[in-house]
């Protein structure tokens, strides 16, 4: 069985790409992130094929944010496709609505803290409160848990800070921005090494290009996997 603490982003446009490369992955990978770049390619259709006809364990990354009524309804939806990871903003109303939504199945809810392509400039220009990038991160990771999220998304440079919580405690921090050493940063800006995420208190990691357009995308994965820390 492969290790699920590594999770390959499919961020490609449509489905036959994101299978194709599932399939090139072959039993090397076992979890996958399907995201809102390929929902009008035929994602959601991906993610229950992946999911019911080839046991993969599916992360669901929409990144949901809207008023309580709408978020709940929305997730109420999704969960029927028996998914593993579903992703929301963190802001208490929409926690607790994706919560209810997903009331009765095993989904778990995330909530994204700050994006890990955003520093402390993106955040004044689109006119977030002042304050150290961490601390903002570690208020709304904190503020999450306590309306009822499974766990959240955060770089790993907060990851630590945040496992370190009360509130995270039995909670999952999931972590993209990770690079394997060397590979191209591409827009994240706040990153680390798989290893290093993990060591830092992630659950999981989230690796997307460095894995799906290496030449051969499973000895890539099978690389990353094994210079993870033991269990």
């Amino acid at each position: 069985m492969s290790d699920d603490r590594l999770i390959v982003a499919l961020d490609v446009a449509n489905a036959l790409q994101g299978l194709e490369i599932a399939e090139a992955l072959g039993d090397a990978v076992g979890f996958y992130k399907i995201g809102l770049g390929m929902l009008t390619g035929g994602g959601l259709a991906l993610a229950n094929e992946l999911k019911q006809e080839h046991g993969k364990r599916i992360f669901l990354d929409m990144k949901l944010f809207d008023i309580s009524n709408t978020v709940e309804n929305a997730v109420r939806g999704l969960a029927q496709f028996d998914l593993d990871f579903l992703t929301v903003h963190g802001d208490p109303h929409v926690v607790r609505a994706a919560r209810q939504g997903a009331a009765g199945k095993d989904l778990k809810i995330l909530a994204v803290t700050v994006l890990t392509s955003l520093d402390r400039a993106d955040l004044d220009a689109a006119m977030m409160k002042p304050g150290d990038l961490t601390e903002i991160a570690l208020e709304r990771a904190a503020r999450a848990f306590e309306a009822g999220a499974d766990g959240v998304i955060s770089s790993p440079q907060e990851a630590a800070a945040i496992r370190a919580l009360p509130q995270a405690d039995g909670r999952l921090i999931v972590t993209p921005g990770v690079r394997p050493e060397g590979a191209a940063h591409g827009d994240q800006k706040r990153i680390a090494t798989p290893a290093g995420a993990l060591a830092a208190g992630a659950d999981h990691i989230v690796v997307g290009r460095p894995v799906y357009q290496a030449d051969d995308p499973a000895a890539a994965a099978r690389a990353i996997l094994s210079g993870l820390p033991d269990r």
